[in-house]
């Protein structure tokens, strides 16, 4: 008669738990273990919560950062294995449970990462927390599954060894089974591990772990010197200002419709904060932000205790043009600078409100704050300059116009950028910003205060080193450049570059 296999099912569900915590922890050590110049010090030197300085001390350290990164990626890789086999069950979970507490509180989500740092948005119980519980009750759990544990601890009893065994000697035949069944852990992760080595042949990186997603970006550790500085107002500043529109989900990209939605996929809030962590530890200290990335920025600096320097461009409704509340919300959020948005004032030249302009600049002095005034027709700032309006500083689109996509030079039209894109190649199709660049350049020239060039590549079209030199050889005290946090390291070291190699530069520094 056929035996009835009785299923231990406490013992199934906890085996299965244990085994798939081990493939978590193993998969993720291996991936770093395999990864090129894989280092833990990004994740150290950005943690925000009340631990940072202690995190933020490893990773200052080359030695203490060599050590941590071993015992990051062995750690993870025989706790896997440990927890995986279900070999030393009670040891491996204990140090599971120190490990995941060193990531937690890297990024406690009851603080920083309730603000976006974290994954999702959290309250206390994260991913962590709950995977740091399960190792838990396997610390306290005397029943360790199915595993090599459970092996030894049947050897044990096959010999009368366990003085707290007190069932009497399985039979021959049921021995081999449970030999087999607990044997059964080494074969699942071959063939776990035979998938994940084939998955990585086939795409060449593992597109889930961030730590083999490699992207051509210059580290930290090779930047070439200190960003220079310069001032405006009473701000002293890099001359290399973060733009806003990227991590704003805007963009200039002529006629691919996609683009605002991918740069808005990619520029999470988690990303954002990362951008701004990192172009201020290489020396961008300031940023240029649209009126609507204000509580994203608010937050970050609450989070993270930064003090980014942020730049807020203010405008007025076109139908209430008057009304100029925006410049109290923009000093309630906390704001440095507060600047005249490029195209609400070609809007107001265009349509001859000349007076709002002024109002909207008084204003802002009223108020003890710098104040600055851009635009993207330099007729604007002509315009303005002639009728004694007089800010602390201007913004003005700066690139030259040898690139493909510019129209030609007798179709432009003053006060056309923001306006109608065209089907037809030779007029305007949101494809310059700077649409005179010899008179953009005369007008700075002649400028006694301090100019900051922005859109200095034409929305991509031209590279840095171009774009970079041009707007400082031209005038510029400063340029504003959107940027992707994997560009950041790599523009600050052109910015370093361009200026120690300034040759044609004939206006004097202003600030």
């Amino acid at each position: 008669m056929n035996r009835i296999v009785k299923i231990n099912w406490n013992n199934l569900v906890f085996t299965i738990l244990r085994i798939a915590i081990g493939w978590h922890f193993l998969y993720e050590g291996a991936s770093k273990m395999f990864a090129a110049n894989w280092t833990s010090q990004s994740y150290l030197s950005n943690t925000s919560g009340f631990l940072s300085i202690f995190y933020h001390w490893l990773a200052a350290s080359p030695l203490l950062l060599k050590i941590v990164d071993l015992m990051n990626v062995y750690g993870l890789v025989f706790i896997g294995l440990a927890l995986f086999l279900g070999l030393f069950t009670r040891l491996a979970a204990t140090a599971g449970v120190i490990l995941l507490t060193l990531y937690y509180f890297a990024y406690p989500p009851f603080g920083a990462s309730l603000l976006g740092l974290g994954e999702g948005h959290l309250f206390i119980v994260d991913k962590i927390f709950i995977e740091a519980l399960i190792l838990m009750f396997f610390i306290f759990h005397k029943q360790p599954g199915i595993g090599i544990d459970a092996f030894i601890r049947q050897f044990h009893k096959a010999r009368k060894l366990d003085p707290e065994v007190d069932e009497p000697l399985p039979e021959t035949a049921n021995s081999r089974r449970e030999v087999l069944k607990n044997l059964a852990t080494l074969p699942v992760l071959g063939l776990m591990g035979f998938g994940a080595y084939a998955n990585s042949k086939q795409y060449d990186v593992d597109v889930t772990t961030g730590a083999t997603i490699r992207i051509k970006q210059v580290a930290l550790s090779e930047l070439k010197g200190t960003l220079p500085k310069g001032k405006i107002g009473k701000h002293v500043m890099s001359r290399l200002v973060l733009g806003g529109n990227l991590i704003g989900g805007w963009s200039h990209a002529r006629d691919l419709l996609y683009t605002d939605t991918l740069f808005k996929a990619y520029n999470t809030e988690k990303k954002v904060y990362e951008t701004l962590m990192l172009a201020e530890k290489a020396g961008i200290d300031t940023i240029n932000i649209g009126f609507s990335s204000n509580p994203m920025l608010q937050k970050y600096k609450k989070a993270t205790g930064s003090k980014i320097k942020v730049i807020t461009q203010v405008a007025t409704s076109l139908k209430d043009v008057n009304n100029f509340d925006v410049i109290n919300k923009a000093i309630d959020y906390g704001v440095d600078i507060i600047q005249v948005q490029g195209n609400w004032c070609d809007w107001m030249v265009r349509d001859r409100k000349i007076d709002v302009i002024r109002k909207m600049v008084d204003k802002i002095k009223e108020q003890g704050y710098t104040a600055g005034l851009a635009a993207h027709t330099v007729d604007s700032l002509i315009f303005c300059e002639e009728n004694g309006i007089a800010p602390d500083y201007y913004m003005k689109t700066m690139h030259h116009d040898r690139y493909w996509s510019a129209h030609p030079k007798e179709n432009r039209i003053p006060f056309e950028v923001d306006g109608t894109n065209y089907l037809d190649h030779n007029k305007f199709h949101n494809n310059m910003f700077c649409l005179f660049p010899e008179r953009t350049a005369e007008f700075i020239g002649k400028a006694k205060i301090p100019v900051m060039g922005f859109k200095v590549l034409a929305a991509g079209a031209l590279q840095p080193q171009d774009g970079f030199k041009w707007a400082f050889e031209n005038g510029a005290d400063f340029i504003c450049v959107g940027m992707f946090d994997f560009q950041i390291v790599n523009d600050v070291n052109i910015c370093i570059d361009t200026l120690a190699k300034l040759e044609n530069r004939k206006r004097e520094w202003f600030g």
